[in-house]
C-alpha cells in the first residue's frame, strides 16, 4: 500500500463535477507535482486531501489509515498533512514568531519557549531570522510566503501540500519561494505540489501527475510525461505551455 493513496475521488460543488475519480498513489518521500490546465481539479485535490473539502465518493487512506469520510478525526490529519496556499494566509495581526508558534502551541501543546526556539532555527533555515519580530504587511510576497511555509513545517507533518505557492507573487519573487521547496524536496519531505511552474516541476519532481476534467490523465517520470507524453491532451497542454514561454 502507498503512503498516500487517492482512490476514485469525486468531488462536485452542485451540478458540477471538479473530480470525476481521481486515483493516485503517492510513496514518502515523494515529489509529486499536479500540472493541468485552470480548472482541472489540481486546488480541489489538494483540499479534499486535507479534508478542507469533504468528498462525494471514494476514499483517500494515509500510511493505511482512512483520512475520509465520517468519524475521521480531522484535527489529527491537519496535523499530519500541511497546506500551503497561494494567498499566504498569515495572520496580520501577529508577528511572524506569533504566525508561527500559534499553532504548535495551542495544537501540539508545545511550551512557549521551545516553540518559539523552533521558529527561530526554521526561519534561520530559509533566511528569514532577522524577520521574527516583524508583522506581515512589513514582508514581501516572497518572504511572507516563506513564512507561510515555516508556519506548515513547524507542525512537523508527514506531508506537504503546496497549492500553486508561487502564483500570487512578482516573477523576481518566484525564485526565493522554490529555493525552499528544492531545500525541502532535498530533505526527503513528501510534498504534493499543484504548480504552473513547469521547468522546476520537471527538476524536482519524482512524477508528474496531468489532470485534465477531474481525471489524473497521465502520470509518469517528468522524462516521461514532458518528453514522450501517451496522451493527446498532454501533447496539447505543453505545446501550449511552450508557446506561451513557460518552459
Amino acid at each position: 500500500m502507498a503512503f498516500l493513496e487517492i482512490t476514485d475521488v469525486q468531488k462536485s460543488y452542485g451540478d458540477n463535477a471538479v473530480l470525476r475519480g481521481i486515483n493516485l498513489e503517492i510513496e514518502q518521500h515523494e515529489v509529486i507535482c499536479l500540472i493541468g490546465a485552470s480548472g482541472c481539479g489540481k486546488s480541489t485535490l489538494l483540499r479534499c486531501i486535507n479534508a478542507l473539502e469533504e468528498i462525494n465518493g471514494g476514499s483517500i487512506a494515509l500510511d493505511g489509515d482512512v483520512v475520509s469520510g465520517e468519524g475521521v478525526d480531522i484535527d489529527r490529519l491537519r496535523r499530519t498533512v500541511g497546506i500551503v496556499f497561494q494567498s499566504f494566509n498569515l495572520f496580520p495581526h501577529l508577528s511572524v514568531r506569533d504566525n508561527i508558534t500559534l499553532a504548535p502551541m495551542r495544537v501540539l501543546g508545545v511550551p512557549r519557549k521551545e516553540a518559539e526556539a523552533e521558529a527561530m532555527q526554521l526561519l534561520e533555515r530559509v533566511g528569514l531570522a532577522a524577520k521574527a519580530g516583524a508583522f506581515p504587511d512589513q514582508l514581501s510576497g516572497g518572504q511572507q510566503q516563506r513564512v507561510a511555509i515555516v508556519r506548515a513545517l513547524a507542525m512537523h507533518p508527514q506531508v506537504l501540500l503546496l497549492d500553486e505557492i508561487t502564483s500570487a507573487l512578482d516573477p523576481e519573487l518566484v525564485a526565493e519561494v522554490l529555493n525552499i521547496v528544492r531545500d525541502l524536496a532535498t530533505s526527503g519531505m513528501t510534498i504534493v505540489m499543484a504548480t504552473h511552474e513547469m521547468s522546476f516541476a520537471r527538476e524536482v519532481s519524482n512524477r508528474i501527475a496531468f489532470l485534465h476534467q477531474g481525471v489524473v490523465l497521465e502520470c509518469g517520470t517528468p522524462e516521461q510525461v514532458f518528453e514522450h507524453p501517451r496522451e493527446e491532451r498532454t501533447r496539447e497542454f505543453l505545446r501550449q505551455i511552450v508557446a506561451s514561454g513557460r518552459m
